[in-house]
């Protein structure tokens, strides 16, 4: 997950595959014991953030919300810790011969936490709400090749989702879709209960899922304070709790986090504050993890701002910007090697990356060159002086204000203008101003992702009206390679055709990208079998905790 889930959150976007991000600590596994028999009634605690919106899955598109969404309710797909996909809700998922037309069987007896059924109309009537547009829901255009979907039409129905019976459906695509089997594994996809139609803000308020845990009461999401899981005995699928549940405690700060675990007050830290990057192994010695993760940062100029339009002043500054930057100083130096200077806007995680994203076509403005970068500055101040401030915004709440700094130095010294960061209290007041267009500089980014797949790092965040656009990107060349390979026959063809829509973006540059995140987590001695997934987060259900 997610708007910058997966705009990553203030706690996740510092922690932080197909590697497979089995917890280690040193050179060791995730198998130091917790000190006593396991308790298969014990809560789990680990950190988070307040999420923005009520919990609709369609809607809940940063991981503070997806968190707990993923927790709470269950797709038909679910991804195995090296990203790999596995059947969850569905008995089995078969594409025809184009990859055109999925037919999809459910497991018999599903249902959901209030004991209610789990049918084919219990996905198809989430899907459909997920992708009107009258919903106005971040994950809508998720469903925009399924036949029938609309960007603008109020009411339109996905018309390629048929009913066979209350176990089978199937779901015919406008195009081939090789990947669409991880595409579904994403929290947009999940099913949900008749009860949610009826008043879906409420719905979201108090979520009845279908998956391994659910909310302890009525009113569990303690607003600004945490939200206590419990685990539902109702879930049948491959993510069965070895727990009696997960509490999420909201932090303000990823250091009062980092204390509370060194005190074993809380079991599961998955973002370590860069105070903490020289000392956390010794710290937590056995009981940390440092490893690559799905995950990109970078800083984002929206293209409302004047000075930084998709024109080619705008072009030259953000060249400029981006060639003013040391990233392997920043990484070395302030993050002490648990970031790798980002080469294109993906992840090296992912498959095939090394073919298409190590030496992308046109990444040398992601390269060191502060000559350069002070001959385009002064190239576009021929076409329009600028005079302003630069400033990049970030969260307080995140431990981002060393980086933002150290980049602001940079950009200040390199082009000789005066750069620096904005502060906002916390992640959501962030999220609102970039929803609501109100930003008046640039403001950090990036994406932790929903599915192991090219496209999942590009469609959310550059597509035209994509929910997670902040910078209100458009280029009908990036939508048409987008479009051609999501035609294509083969996931590898597919890449192709994503790598040359990053030559775009590496062009035009949207966003400035930075380094790519390690997962950098700790955990509690009460704690054993403490997993990182592909996408940096703590596999939940396999904790274990002594009595």
């Amino acid at each position: 997950m997610k708007n910058n889930r997966k705009a990553i959150s203030a706690l996740s976007v510092l922690a932080i595959s197909a590697l497979g991000l089995a917890a280690c600590g040193g050179g060791g596994g995730s198998n130091a014991k917790g000190g006593g028999e396991a308790n298969p009634d014990a809560i789990i605690t680990t950190n988070g953030v307040e999420p923005q919106n009520p919990l609709i899955p369609t809607n809940t598109t940063e991981v503070g919300g997806g968190k707990i969404v993923d927790l709470v309710f269950s797709g038909l797909v679910s991804f195995e810790a090296d990203g790999t996909p596995r059947m969850d809700q569905a008995e089995s998922i078969e594409p025809n011969d184009d990859n055109t037309v999925w037919t999809v069987k459910l497991k018999k007896g599903l249902k959901f936490s209030d004991g209610s059924p789990v049918t084919s109309d219990s996905f198809i009537k989430a899907w459909n709400y997920g992708a009107d547009v009258a919903n106005a829901q971040g994950g809508q255009y998720f469903f925009e090749n399924i036949k029938g979907y609309s960007a603008d039409k109020k009411g339109a129905k996905l018309t390629g989702l048929k009913k066979v019976s209350d176990t089978e459906f199937t779901v015919e695509l406008n195009n081939p879709e090789a990947d669409f089997l991880k595409r579904i594994g994403y929290s947009a996809f999940v099913p949900l209960p008749e009860s949610a139609f009826k008043d879906m803000k409420k719905f979201g308020e108090n979520p009845v899922g279908n998956g391994p845990y659910k909310f302890e009461s009525e009113g569990a999401w303690k607003h600004n304070q945490g939200v206590k899981l419990v685990k539902s005995d109702s879930y049948k699928g491959p993510r069965e709790p070895k727990n009696g549940g997960v509490e999420i405690t909201f932090y303000e700060s990823p250091k009062t986090a980092y204390a509370d675990t060194q005190a074993d007050r809380l079991d599961i830290l998955d973002q370590i504050d860069p105070s903490n990057f020289a000392t956390y192994k010794a710290d937590f010695d056995g009981r940390n993890v440092n490893q690559p993760a799905a995950i990109f940062q970078s800083f984002t100029i929206p293209q409302y701002l004047d000075h930084f339009k998709n024109d080619e002043e705008g072009k030259l500054r953000r060249q400029a910007i981006s060639m003013a930057i040391d990233r392997e100083e920043i990484t070395k130096t302030l993050f002490d090697g648990t970031r790798t200077p980002a080469s294109d806007f993906s992840s090296p995680v992912l498959e095939g990356w090394d073919n298409w994203g190590k030496n992308a076509e046109g990444n040398d403005v992601l390269k060191f060159n502060p000559d350069k970068a002070k001959e385009l500055w002064e190239k576009a101040d021929k076409i329009s002086k600028y005079d302003g401030t630069f400033t990049i915004a970030y969260n307080a709440d995140g431990g981002h204000q060393e980086w933002v700094d150290a980049l602001s130095n940079q950009i200040s010294r390199n082009l000789g203008i005066k750069a620096q960061g904005k502060s906002y209290p916390a992640f959501k007041g962030l999220l609102d101003d970039q929803d609501n267009d109100k930003m008046t500089g640039a403001t950090r980014s990036g994406w932790q992702a929903d599915y192991p797949s090219q496209v999942n790092f590009l469609a959310p965040l550059y597509k035209t009206g994509a929910g997670s656009n902040y910078g209100r990107y458009t280029s009908k060349e990036f939508d048409g390679y987008l479009k051609k390979a999501g035609s294509a026959d083969s996931p590898e063809k597919a890449d192709e055709l994503y790598a040359k829509a990053q030559a775009t973006l590496l062009e035009d540059l949207p966003a400035i990208p930075l380094w790519y995140n390690n997962v950098n987590g700790v955990w509690s001695s009460k704690v054993d079998n403490v997993e990182f997934g592909w996408n940096s987060v703590p596999i939940y259900t396999e904790v274990t905790k002594s009595k």
